[in-house]
């Protein structure tokens, strides 16, 4: 499946990102500070960029963005993403306009952004729609974007991950098929056999080409993995985990392994904390933050704590580090997601173009090594 778009059919960028790239040596105090994060000293060194990653792809980006497989190279999968890739949680069909959304997709596209992940449960079901939408006004040639959704949370197969659940997906995106499926959560009501056997499904009748996980644990990744090879089906390629400097272990102690022997990928969201280390939380909730919507107590709650407050103090001195290294605090964060291994690609969560430039600006940042 080739997903980079043709040098004939790259426009002009509408924001222009540039090939120049600044690098950033960190100093000493980073680790040091990285290190007080989190409890895990195993993971707390930062060291030199891993050579998995690709090349700039010239023919495919306007912009010199860097794409990367997503799963191991030896793997066969054969979709290879921007680093970056614009999500749809909250977002699309609930806090942005429409208008809103396809400014930001066409900023995405035209600067080489090239996968797009939406989900059944997303604002009900309109951030597909509003998805769909798009890329049908766009006329987009199907072969230069990746379409990745979630089934099994919400929708007609909150009860059982069926091919119903992604059948409605595939008409609310108006898409003949998503090239990635991710099953949004553990089946604990079905054996494993029964879930990669429905995945399989899926693939075979040509509604998606390839399968996910999302919010599985490494070990229910590896059963479904070893069930796959045993009666000759389709094991998953890659896996949506929560990652950022508050969130690392299950990024970088438990999916390095599968990474390496089995290939799985890991597709990574919330690079900034759900908004905490932007900033905005500083002096509490802004009532047009996402912590002040319908249906987000939880994350009021948790910028309000005990702990937030603690994150919060920490965010503070990364700000400072930041503007010591002429970068936003949010491009050091993602750009720090970026350079561990096996991340294929990091889901931005963006409500204007403001912020997509900001958060497109972090491919600029190299991290090399302390001296």
């Amino acid at each position: 499946v080739s997903n980079g778009r043709s040098a004939a059919s790259c426009q002009s960028p509408a924001v222009g990102l540039g090939t120049a790239k600044t690098s950033l040596v960190l100093p000493r105090g980073l680790d040091r500070w990285l290190a007080l994060l989190t409890p895990c000293d195993a993971v707390a060194q930062i060291g030199p960029p891993t050579d998995y990653q690709l090349p700039i792809m010239p023919q495919y980006s306007p912009s010199g963005l860097v794409y990367r497989d997503l799963g191991s190279r030896w793997n066969t999968l054969f979709i290879s993403s921007s680093a970056l890739l614009p999500g749809t949680w909250v977002t699309f069909g609930s806090q942005i306009s429409d208008e809103m959304a396809e400014s930001l997709m066409t900023i995405a596209y035209e600067n080489g952004i090239n996968l797009f992940d939406t989900a059944e449960v997303y604002a009900s079901g309109r951030a597909e729609i509003t998805l769909g939408s798009i890329i049908k006004k766009k006329g987009w040639r199907r072969s230069s974007f990746v379409v990745t959704t979630k089934i099994y949370w919400g929708g007609q197969s909150d009860d059982v991950i069926t091919h119903a659940g992604l059948r409605g997906s595939l008409s609310r995106l108006q898409l003949e098929y998503v090239d990635i499926v991710f099953a949004n959560r553990t089946d604990v009501n079905s054996p494993m056999e029964e879930v990669v056997r429905a995945m399989t499904f899926v693939i075979n009748q040509g509604m998606a080409m390839y399968w996910g996980t999302s919010r599985w644990s490494a070990m229910e990744i590896m059963e479904a993995y070893s069930v796959a090879r045993q009666f000759n089906l389709i094991p998953p390629v890659c896996e949506q985990a929560e990652y950022h400097y508050f969130q690392r272990d299950k990024v970088e102690v438990q999916l390095p392994e599968l990474y390496h022997k089995i290939g799985v990928g890991a597709m990574t969201w919330s690079p900034l904390a759900c908004g905490l280390i932007t900033g905005k939380y500083n002096e509490g909730v802004p009532d047009c933050s996402r912590a002040a919507m319908k249906g987000y107590q939880w994350l009021k709650e948790r910028v309000n704590s005990e702990e937030g407050r603690r994150q919060l103090a920490k965010i503070k001195e990364l700000h400072l580090l930041a503007d010591r290294l002429g970068c936003t605090a949010a491009q050091l964060a993602i750009a720090w997601c970026l350079r561990s291994e096996g991340v294929s690609s990091v889901l931005l969560g963006v409500s204007n173009t403001e912020q997509l430039v900001e958060n497109l600006g972090s491919l600029r940042v190299i991290l090399t090594a302390p001296h």
